[in-house]
């Protein structure tokens, strides 16, 4: 079933987290993903503003997505987000049948 990633983030070092987006497309591929919104215009309806980043990834199942965070590559590839941005949220959901 259907699982999407929900990604929020505040953004402290772009040129840091700029090398991390160039690796994490690969990666994400390579487990059955793909990016639906990675940055862009947000509104929000309710709710207190959060100016956070978000990033939504479409993946074939839960699993799947468990599998991309827990790879040696994804990894890699945080250890360069974790001096780049706070903050973060990394949400895991299963769509509807």
């Amino acid at each position: 079933m259907t699982a999407y990633l929900v990604a929020r983030m505040r953004i402290t070092d772009a040129e840091r987290y700029e090398r991390y987006k160039e690796l994490t497309p690969s990666i994400v591929a390579s487990h059955g993903g793909r990016f639906l919104a990675r940055g862009g215009r947000r509104v929000t309806l309710e709710g207190p503003a959060d100016d956070r980043r978000i990033v939504l990834v479409e993946f074939p199942s839960v699993e799947d997505a468990e599998a991309f965070y827990h790879s040696p590559a994804y990894q890699a590839a945080r250890a360069l987000r974790e001096g780049a941005a706070v903050g973060t949220e990394l949400i895991v959901v299963e769509g509807l049948t």
